[in-house]
């Protein structure tokens, strides 16, 4: 039987046995792993951003990592190195954490731009490079990486050639009180992600993903997105745009959205519904901006009421 959208129902249903009262964001993540995306989770410590993601490596079967991103992390803890053997009188190459299909990259805000540059060529290429020799990651390969907000002790602001590598970048935030009352009972005598089954394969992901990128997009929903794009580069408040790469992403999302509502076809409304998760992490404020205490979040709230979104009649 092929793989469809009850089957991707199915791991966010595993999925939400542990993440408690956050549908959304557990919608979403789901959404840009099957657009071919990295994640980026940006919150305070202790609301469930490492427990996600191991709940979709194990509900997917993925071979997942975990690295704890130190000021003391290597390049080498990402991609490996090469051992001698004396025995065989050989180099023998150890893998490294990205050697997985989905690496999570605990506090990546805590560590070097050294040990940041080799995730990013990893992320970017989908291969690392150790003593000159290339080697592809396995597939599907997905870096969901979570940091603390920039001024907690240790923390450094990601570089913006690294935080436009991610597709998407989410809040999970705190739990209501009656889903933190919820939290508690589940785990007062068991571990909810125990409960975890495996109800999607590797394979299935990737046959999936081929889905996604067969949805059709008319130009109308092109030109949407066009217009989004220039919008942020032109804009009073802001100091830098959203990249080619960043438009590109919000398209692979919006066909993302429109097969998770079962459909072949996207709609301009799929752009606004991930527009400002694919979008606003990519945006700096202009001094100015940031003198008058505005946020990037604010500017693009603007944005999308400014640009009017095109009648969906004949897109599809």
């Amino acid at each position: 039987m092929e793989p469809n959208v009850e089957k991707i129902a199915q791991v966010i249903g595993e999925v939400k046995k542990v993440i408690v009262g956050k549908d959304e964001s557990i919608y979403k993540v789901m959404m840009a792993i099957l657009a071919g995306g990295h994640v980026l989770l940006e919150d305070v410590p202790g609301v469930g951003k490492t427990r996600m993601a191991l709940s979709f490596s194990k509900a997917m079967m993925l071979k997942a990592n975990r690295i704890q991103f130190t000021p003391d992390v290597l390049p080498a803890d990402i991609t490996g190195f090469s051992m001698y053997q004396k025995h065989t009188g050989n180099f023998v190459y150890q893998p490294g954490a990205a050697m997985c299909n989905l690496l999570l990259a605990d506090e990546i805000n805590r560590t070097s731009p050294k040990t940041q540059s080799a995730l990013l060529e990893v992320m970017e290429e989908g291969h690392v490079t150790v003593d000159g020799i290339t080697r592809p990651v396995p597939q599907p390969f997905i870096v969901l990486a979570t940091q603390n907000p920039v001024g907690f002790s240790g923390t450094q602001q990601l570089p913006e050639s690294q935080v436009d590598r991610f597709m998407i970048s989410l809040s999970i935030g705190y739990p209501k009180p009656e889903d933190e009352l919820r939290l508690m009972k589940d785990r007062h005598t068991r571990d909810p992600l125990d409960l975890v089954e495996a109800v999607m394969t590797q394979e299935e992901l990737l046959y999936l993903r081929k889905q996604v990128e067969n949805v059709f997009i008319h130009d109308i929903v092109y030109e949407y997105i066009i217009r989004l794009a220039n919008a942020t580069r032109n804009h009073p408040m802001l100091e830098l745009g959203v990249s080619p790469r960043g438009a590109l992403d919000l398209m692979r999302l919006a066909k993302a959205a429109a097969f998770l509502r079962n459909r072949d076809f996207a709609l301009p409304q799929d752009v606004a519904d991930v527009a400002a998760d694919a979008m606003t992490h990519r945006l700096r404020l202009n001094t100015r901006s940031r003198i008058g205490h505005h946020t990037t979040s604010e500017v693009m709230g603007l944005i999308l009421e400014q640009i009017k979104m095109p009648a969906p009649e004949g897109v599809q």
